[in-house]
């Protein structure tokens, strides 16, 4: 039985961190819900943690994995047991850290994609700390280096919004081209994609993460390392400096 996954409802899902759900199977430390607020680790994003309260308390969830069904890794002996009810919490400083930092993201790739001849985002991780990506084919200059944060920062203070949306992949191959989205990494038996768009079509790409409402949550981006990873491909790892203004998460349980 697949898991439903609440995050993946709207933008707005993901400033949600309270949810019912019940208990659909039990593997050791692994337990599986008919829904959940949990991300799991996927698309470069790393998962949510927090807790799960069920009729024996509460106990952490250290850890989410999976697609269909998602598996939350548990602390401790968790004594839940199929069709138990379980109120979950998400910790809401590590799900909006992703959020910035994956949006953060999307923004540095069209950026890098625009600026430097067409350089594919080949690679990304997103912590809760900082992130990476790996772009080719690019040779990043300290004239690159500087530019990039600068140009990313400036979109971040014009405050974009940020929107997703149900679209074919022919209609996002009419907005964006194929290689900037890595149309080519989605399976060709998926047609209607989820898709996330910043402004006016200043990014737009299939994807499954969680990401902020308006680029000024985001705060600005420092880039603090570059790397090497061979045959045309160089990574870079940035920071993100704190909001003036951080949300808080939203209070209702979905």
């Amino acid at each position: 039985m697949a898991t439903e996954q609440l995050y993946l409802q709207s933008i707005e899902a993901g400033y949600y961190t309270n949810f019912n759900a019940t208990v659909i199977s039990v593997e050791g430390e692994k337990v599986a819900l008919d829904r959940t607020l949990f991300y799991p680790l996927g698309g470069g994003q790393n998962w949510d943690t927090g807790t799960l309260d069920g009729p024996n308390g509460a106990v952490t969830v250290h850890e989410v994995r999976g697609r269909g069904t998602i598996l939350h890794s548990l602390d401790g002996d968790h004594q839940l047991e199929v069709g138990d009810e379980v109120k979950g919490s998400v910790d809401w400083e590590r799900r909006h850290a992703h959020m910035r930092m994956h949006t953060a993201q999307h923004i540095v790739s069209g950026v890098v994609y625009e600026s430097f001849n067409g350089a594919r985002t080949v690679g990304n991780q997103i912590h809760h700390d900082r992130s990476r990506i790996d772009f080719n084919p690019i040779s990043l200059t300290d004239e690159m280096l500087l530019q990039i944060p600068e140009t990313v920062n400036k979109l971040i203070d014009e405050n974009h919004k940020v929107t997703d949306s149900t679209m074919t992949r022919d209609e996002v191959n009419a907005v964006m081209p194929p290689d900037r989205t890595n149309m080519n990494l989605l399976p060709a038996s998926v047609r209607d994609l989820r898709v996330v768009k910043i402004g006016d079509n200043i990014d737009l790409c299939p994807c499954a993460g969680t990401h902020v409402r308006e680029l000024s949550e985001i705060g600005h981006i420092q880039i603090i390392g570059k790397k090497s990873k061979g045959k045309g491909t160089q990574r870079i790892t940035y920071e993100l400096q704190i909001p003036q203004v951080t949300p808080t998460s939203i209070s209702e349980t979905i």
